[in-house]
């Protein structure tokens, strides 16, 4: 619940990326607004992306220890990053504080609730953990940061 956000405030903000476009500050916003908001059910999401016979394979990948490719292309995403909506990375950090534990909240009080996952289909709690850590991995990656023991 916490190692992320400790890993998040030690990483410099100029950290240049070891690929794609976006900086420190825009990825936290788009895990935060977007990954966070969508497994806490509160960013809605009408339908996958996914075609329903690529979804068990899908699944699949997202519950095992592959990572994501780097450059992974998201079709949800413009080509050129969001423009920021926060001042600071560390409001960017506080926002995404705020929806992690929301995010643990929701679960506590309906344990069998299932989120929409545009890529990944219907997730329970525990699906949506294992996501939002590869996530996490995927762009910690991203700017260098070694996670020990993974």
């Amino acid at each position: 619940r916490t190692r992320l956000v400790t890993y998040l405030q030690r990483l410099d903000p100029e950290t240049t990326p070891r690929w794609g476009k976006m900086n420190v500050q825009q990825m936290i916003e788009h895990f935060a607004l977007d990954a966070l908001r969508n497994a806490n059910g509160r960013l809605k999401i009408e339908k996958t992306v996914t075609p329903a016979d690529k979804l068990p394979l899908y699944l699949e990948f997202m519950m095992s220890e592959k990572p994501f490719k780097e450059n992974t292309k998201n079709v949800l995403m413009a080509e050129e990053p969001a423009p920021l909506r926060y001042k600071t990375v560390q409001a960017a950090i506080g926002r995404l504080q705020e929806e992690l534990i929301y995010f643990f909240e929701v679960y506590e009080k309906n344990p069998t609730m299932v989120i929409l996952n545009p890529f990944f289909g219907e997730l329970n709690f525990e699906q949506n953990v294992q996501l939002l850590h590869k996530h996490a991995l995927h762009h910690l990656r991203q700017f260098g940061v070694v996670i020990s023991g993974e």
